[in-house]
């Protein structure tokens, strides 16, 4: 099978540096969670790709919104252009419109400057209005290979009945999704049972959960097995025909 892929919050250089020796597949470059992830500057792209060769994509939002006037796009352009200069693989970016619906416009206006490279949708998704009508439009993006959805505004814990059952009945979105937003280890056997196959952790791999703490590679090994342990275990449910739908304890 193809490996399940986790993805780790990086914060700066030390960050991605851990995530790539504890087995993650990418990172999502960020800086400033106090507002839920903002873009950093170039020169920390620059610096990841100098120390790591773990895959690296880069948040373009440039406030604590899911809007963006007409300036910041044309600086969140120049940035991405930066950011590829520096090494960048792809991006992670998203909006909304003013009655909380996909701003298709404003992403499409920032997804043309990298035609040939992959993106994530963020949370914004989680956040719109009518979260059916909101997975439609996201059909219509060109490019995007995965959402990043909790499946609720207020995290995994509250969106996993969303999650599992977007999952189970949309073709689309199970093979987009990755589950993130408070994401614990308890979540990750529902997940995969669902057909999930795409895992995002921040705090998670932090001591404490703390966002003041560096990524720590141990832990990020321990959401590895986790991870590649649970997807695989839901695989052979899937093989043997049981269709039960159990989920082993932890």
């Amino acid at each position: 099978m193809t490996r399940p892929l986790l993805e780790v919050i990086a914060l700066g250089v030390a960050d991605a540096v851990a995530a790539e020796d504890g087995g993650a597949d990418r990172v999502e470059l960020v800086t400033d969670m106090d507002a839920d992830g903002l873009s950093p500057e170039p020169s920390v792209v620059e610096e990841i790709r100098r120390r790591t060769n773990i895959p690296l994509r880069v948040m373009l939002r440039l406030s604590d919104t899911f809007g963006a006037t007409g300036a910041e796009v044309a600086r969140l352009r120049g940035l991405a252009s930066s950011y590829l200069s520096a090494g960048a693989d792809g991006f992670v970016l998203g909006f909304l419109t003013g009655t909380l619906e996909i701003d298709h416009g404003t992403t499409c206006a920032l997804v043309e400057e990298f035609p040939d490279r992959p993106w994530t949708f963020h949370r914004a998704v989680d956040h719109a209005l009518e979260p059916d009508r909101a997975w439609s439009d996201l059909r219509r993006l060109p490019g995007l290979t995965h959402v990043l959805t909790a499946g609720s505004p207020r995290g995994v814990e509250a969106g996993l009945d969303d999650l599992t059952r977007r999952a189970r009945t949309d073709p689309f979105a199970t093979d987009r999704i990755m589950a993130g937003g408070g994401l614990r280890a308890e979540h990750v056997p529902w997940l995969a049972q669902a057909g999930i196959r795409a895992f995002h952790v921040g705090t998670a791999v932090r001591p404490d959960r703390s966002w003041k703490a560096y990524v720590d590679a141990s832990y990020v090994r321990v959401w590895r097995s986790l991870v590649d342990d649970e997807v695989a275990r839901a695989l052979d449910t899937l093989s043997s025909g049981s269709g039960s739908g159990s989920v082993p304890e932890l």
